[in-house]
């Protein structure tokens, strides 16, 4: 058998499927590590969604604000939400969605907040030392009084649905709250929440890597033993003939 060429391949396929089963398992086991691991982190933040008693995704109290979150992570980013991850019975984020709709959440509430803005004396003061006699607030022109208030004049600005990179700011008003809404904190907890979403996103990929290589050693090992079954039944076949029954000499004629 190891001498017929279908032989020898399926001996190959079947060791090409082993080395497959071996990878598989091997990536199935980093996988569960990773798991594991962000699992163990994602309770160690204790970080939870909200849900009503009907099982519906709320937001400080309200249904209508957990919509507006969804809308803003499925329409406005384009994220594929997966909703087997939004489980009432497991509020804890540590799935891909999970992590998406977090930053949604404090993302939706920075866009849709107001910053009050505080100006001195010394931010409408120009480079000549000449003190502006207006500012904008919220497309608005706000007349700076003369003398100027010690404490400063308030501007309750509204975000208005702009990100980081929507502010101007080189405006007073704008530049003050642009700090104030995107702060370092909120930057913070929108990149660690990306990362978390990332890692799920990729130990989800590699669970994918490891049931392709264990479904390829699978086939690599079905087919090698076809290969070795079907030389093992050519060979009996071709053994059958070589030793069957030898033709009879022919009867001496006899004289009547």
């Amino acid at each position: 058998m190891l001498k017929k060429p279908l032989g020898l391949l399926g001996i190959f396929m079947i060791v090409v499927g082993i080395g497959y089963f071996v990878g598989a398992g091997v990536a199935y086991s980093k996988v569960q590590g990773g798991y594991g691991s962000l699992q163990s982190f994602s309770e160690v933040q204790d970080v939870e969604l909200s849900y009503n008693e009907d099982g519906q995704l709320i937001d400080r109290g309200t249904v209508e604000n957990a919509q507006a979150i969804r809308s803003l992570l499925a329409d406005d980013w384009n994220f594929p939400i997966v909703s087997g991850d939004l489980d009432p019975n497991d509020p804890l984020v540590n799935t891909a969605t999970e992590y998406m709709f977090q930053m949604a959440t404090i993302s939706y509430h920075i866009l849709n907040g107001t910053q009050t803005v505080t100006l001195m004396e010394s931010d409408l003061t120009d480079a000549d030392g000449n003190v502006a006699t207006e500012f904008m607030c919220n497309d608005q022109t706000v007349a700076v009084p003369t003398p100027f208030p010690e404490e400063g004049i308030s501007c309750e600005f509204e975000v208005d649905g702009r990100y980081w990179t929507g502010f101007d700011r080189m405006d007073p008003v704008e530049g003050q709250a642009r700090d104030m809404a995107w702060s370092g904190t909120a930057h913070a907890l929108v990149a660690e929440l990306g990362v978390g979403a990332a890692t799920h996103s990729t130990l989800q990929l590699a669970l994918g890597v490891a049931a392709l290589l264990a479904g390829l050693g699978v086939v690599c090992t079905v087919m090698g033993g076809a290969f070795i079954w079907h030389t093992r039944q050519t060979m009996a076949l071709a053994a059958g003939a070589s030793t069957g029954p030898a033709n009879e000499p022919a009867s001496e004629s006899t004289d009547a």
